[in-house]
Parts: structure tokens; C-alpha cells; sequence
């Protein structure tokens, strides 16, 4: 109709492995993230967002498809499954007009050079197509041996200063390419930019400015549950000694770890306020007419209960921020806090509901609008978390059941007295009604998966879990 504005341009911003508990509006006592923080100031803020599968390959797949992970076929970690899904986010928007973006750490799906609905690229791709690197390769100085220059790697503990000039950083490159499309795009159409960092995964490597901040401030000690168990040694089951999954961390190593994870976080914000200020920002670029998401893919245990990297099922890995603001005609509530479960597969219907796109009704996830207006409505009593081979779990963001699916072992913990999950409540009688609940709720929520989870009545171990799910490719 004459008059009617453009759809709004989209603009989803990623981290990857970041907890939501990294955030200064959540309370941490030293990092800073104000420029996070005023997505929500301005918008709304998830407080109970989980990853269905805390791993980049199914996390992401969730965000492109919404589906949960035993719809789109990937309920654990493994790399060069193919994936054939092709009513994707970015498609969906394309197929209505919208320019689609990608740059920055590409979405870790095989084959690595398929877009999956983006009509351009520009990444790190992971194994295969790397733009970041050939661009280093011609700007940075001669023999300075790149992204891992450094000698620290990508699943390490170790930590260390940016060997290279902070304008050479992967961070700031992501921005620049993110800046040099918005100068670029088609301005007839509404855009769909994905702003992907590697930061703040591994390596451990920010600016040196932003190691010595929190050398400077400090950082606090990990959470360790009275449930949790020293690793014997330094490393466990023969893994590599600077990148396993469980290792107890002392005096500097542990310092320089969480500081430079901390670091890599503050560097992302610092960058963030390049497309998001008042004066050059996204808004002045399109007249404030951007919807603008922040999220990461899983989080990270950073040392809590002895454990690193990512795929458990505890708060450290698996809760993330989600952050989002919206031009004023979507009537969103101000600095808006919401409690409600919800996951990465609402992304989608979510962002196609902002764009005025039907919902296909193969998707599992569901429009956070409502949410975000205040509207009253039922919503889902809890998310699911899953990785294989390990566990199956169950959280509203108060109260969080697993059960680990080798030996039927079970966990429970009530998140509003222990956030950080150091008293498992299993054992206690007084809380044994509660997980009876939770129980029958994960036996019905597994009843009909083929690998025999659940008969309907009970909850069966020692099933074969492995990572690629059959029901579609």
C-alpha cells in the first residue's frame, strides 16, 4: 500500500561460545559489554535461552532451520555430515526480496562452500573457503603465520596478547566486511546481514589492551559443584594437555585462560559499537528501520566443575544470550526482561514474523513477538537439551533435570537458589516429587525415538547415542 514502510532489514549478530552469564546486565562482577547491553536496554532480554545442542554444527543448523536437532539431523558433534535442508532462514527472506549477508565465522555446515540461502559470503569457513585468511595473507606482514601465528590453537586453555596489529584481528575484520556491505548493498531492498565472530572460542588470543584489563581487574573463581570431580593429572582420557575437556586450572594458567576469554568478549563489544552507534551506526545507515539480535551458538564451561569447551548440559555451556531491539512500530517493551524458555529453533519464526513472512508449519520453533509485545499467551513449559553420546535434559530456567544416557544417572538442580549448579539435588527426599516430574516429562518428550530412549513408562540407558540423527539428512 502507498506509504507502508519497508519491511525491516534484519541484522543478527553472533559470538561463538558465549555464555550468557558474560554479560554486564546479567551481573558479572568485572567484564564489560556495554554496547551488548544496550540492545537490551533499548529492547528485551531472553534470560533462560538455551542451545537444543550445545555444539556449533546442530546449534547453528537450529538458527538456520528452526527445527530442534532430531528434525534437522544433528544431535551431537561431527564434522562432514551433509545437510540438505533447503527451507533455511536466509532462503526464506531471499525468496521475499531481502539482500542476504554472511560474514565473519561461517555457520559450520557441510559442504562448507554450499550458502544455504545467502546470496554472498565473506568467512572464516572453517576446512574450507577462507576469505579472512587470504585477506591476511595479503595485508598482514610476510611469514607471520596467520590466525595461529601465535602458537595458541583453537580448542586451547592457553592464552596470550594478539601477536599482529589489532586492525588485523579476526574480530575487527568481521566488522570491516559487515561495514563494506551496508556501504555496498542494494538499498531498494531490505537486508538480512549475519555478523558471525569467532570470538570468544579459542584461541584465547585478544588484543593485548584487553588481556591486561582483566589482568588488571581480576577475574572470579570457577563454580565447582559438590557433585563435580578432580581430573586426575593434568589431562584426562589421553587428550592433547592445552585443549581437553576437563582440567584443573591454577594460579596463572587459570587467570590468563579467563581473563583472555573475558578479553576476547569486551574486544567483540568494543567492535559491535561500529554498527551500532547513533552517529555512523545501522540506524542512521536505514533510517532506524533494523531489527537487531544478539545470540551465540553454545556457551562455554570456562573451568566450572573442573570441565572446558562446550556440549554439557550445564548452564555454562548450554544457556546463551539473546538480545533484541526493534524499529518502534513493533511495539516492543523497553528493557523488557522475559523468562520464558526458549531456544535457538525461535529465531527463525521469529525474524520471518518481524519481515511479515508466514511461518512454515514444518518448523518446531515459535514467534517470540508475542513475548516481546507482553501479549498473553501459553507458552512451552520447558526446553530440551540434548548431546550425544551423552545426555538428555530438560529446564524451564528454574529448575534443570539430566539424565545421562550411558548409565541412567540423573542430576537435578534448582537454578533460582544455585545458578551455577554446585549442589545437585538428586538424592535429596524433599525434592523427590519434583523429579518424578521432570522424569515423566523427559519420558514422554523421548517416547518414539528410535534409539529406544524411553518405552512410554520409563527411561531405558545405555541405548547407542550417536550424533547424526536419521529422521532427515
Amino acid at each position: 500500500m502507498p506509504g507502508a514502510p519497508m519491511p525491516p532489514n534484519i541484522l543478527l549478530i553472533m559470538t561463538d561460545q558465549q555464555r550468557a552469564d558474560c554479560l554486564s546486565i546479567e551481573g558479572h562482577p568485572v567484564l564489560l559489554t556495554p554496547n551488548m547491553d544496550a540492545i537490551a536496554d533499548v529492547g528485551a532480554r531472553f534470560t533462560h535461552f538455551y542451545s537444543p545442542c550445545p555444539s556449533c554444527i546442530a546449534a547453528r543448523r537450529s538458527i538456520l532451520s528452526g527445527l530442534r536437532p532430531s528434525n534437522h539431523g544433528m544431535v551431537g558433534y561431527r564434522d562432514g555430515v551433509e545437510w540438505h535442508e533447503r527451507t533455511t532462514l536466509p532462503q526464506l527472506l531471499k525468496a521475499r526480496g531481502y539482500q542476504t549477508m554472511l560474514v565473519g565465522r561461517s555457520m559450520h555446515q557441510y559442504p562448507p562452500d554450499r550458502r544455504f540461502g545467502y546470496d554472498a559470503v565473506e568467512i572464516n569457513g572453517h576446512m574450507g573457503p577462507d576469505d579472512y585468511d587470504r585477506w591476511l595473507a595479503e595485508v598482514g606482514p610476510r611469514d607471520s603465520g596467520g590466525w595461529f601465528g601465535g602458537g595458541v590453537m583453537h580448542n586451547d586453555w592457553t592464552a596470550k596478547p594478539w601477536h599482529l596489529d589489532e586492525h588485523l584481528h579476526f574480530t575487527n575484520w568481521t566488522v570491516m566486511r559487515a561495514l563494506g556491505f551496508l556501504e555496498r548493498r542494494d538499498t531498494s531492498a531490505p537486508f538480512f546481514l549475519t555478523v558471525s565472530f569467532i570470538a570468544p572460542h579459542p584461541p584465547l588470543q585478544p588484543p593485548s589492551f584487553y588481556l591486561e584489563r582483566y589482568f588488571r581487574t581480576g577475574v572470579p573463581e570457577p563454580a565447582i559443584g559438590d557433585w563435580a570431580t578432580p581430573p586426575a593429572g593434568t589431562a584426562s582420557g589421553g587428550q592433547s594437555l592445552v585443549a581437553p575437556e576437563t582440567v584443573r586450572l591454577t594460579g596463572e594458567a587459570l587467570l590468563s585462560a579467563r581473563a583472555a576469554y573475558y578479553g576476547l568478549i569486551n574486544h567483540v563489544d568494543d567492535q559491535i559499537n561500529r554498527l551500532l552507534n547513533a552517529i555512523t551506526g545501522v540506524d542512521r545507515i536505514t533510517g532506524g528501520n533494523t531489527v537487531v539480535v544478539f545470540t551465540s551458538d553454545h556457551g562455554e564451561m570456562l573451568g566450572d566443575h573442573y570441565m572446558w569447551r562446550k556440549s554439557r548440559p550445564y548452564e555454562a555451556s548450554a544457556r546463551v544470550p539473546f538480545l533484541i531491539r526493534a524499529p518502534e512500530r513493533f511495539e516492543l517493551r523497553p528493557g523488557a526482561v522475559v523468562d520464558e524458555p526458549a531456544t535457538h529453533a525461535d529465531i527463525m519464526p521469529t525474524l520471518l514474523d518481524f519481515a511479515g513472512i508466514e511461518k512454515p508449519a514444518t518448523l518446531d520453533g515459535e514467534s517470540l513477538l508475542p513475548l516481546l509485545r507482553g501479549d498473553e499467551r501459553e507458552w512451552r513449559d520447558y526446553v530440551h537439551i540434548e548431546h550425544a553420546p551423552e545426555y538428555q535434559a530438560l529446564t524451564d530456567g528454574w529448575e534443570k533435570y539430566i539424565w545421562r544416557v550411558p548409565e541412567g544417572e540423573e542430576q537435578f538442580f534448582d537454578l533460582r537458589d544455585d545458578p551455577t549448579e554446585t549442589h545437585d539435588l538428586s538424592g535429596d527426599p524433599s525434592h523427590v516429587s519434583r523429579i518424578d516430574l521432570w522424569r515423566a516429562r523427559l519420558i514422554e518428550e523421548l517416547e518414539g525415538r528410535p534409539e529406544g530412549f524411553s518405552d512410554g513408562s520409563r527411561l531405558v540407558p545405555g541405548r547407542r547415542y550417536e550424533p547424526v540423527f536419521g529422521r532427515r539428512g
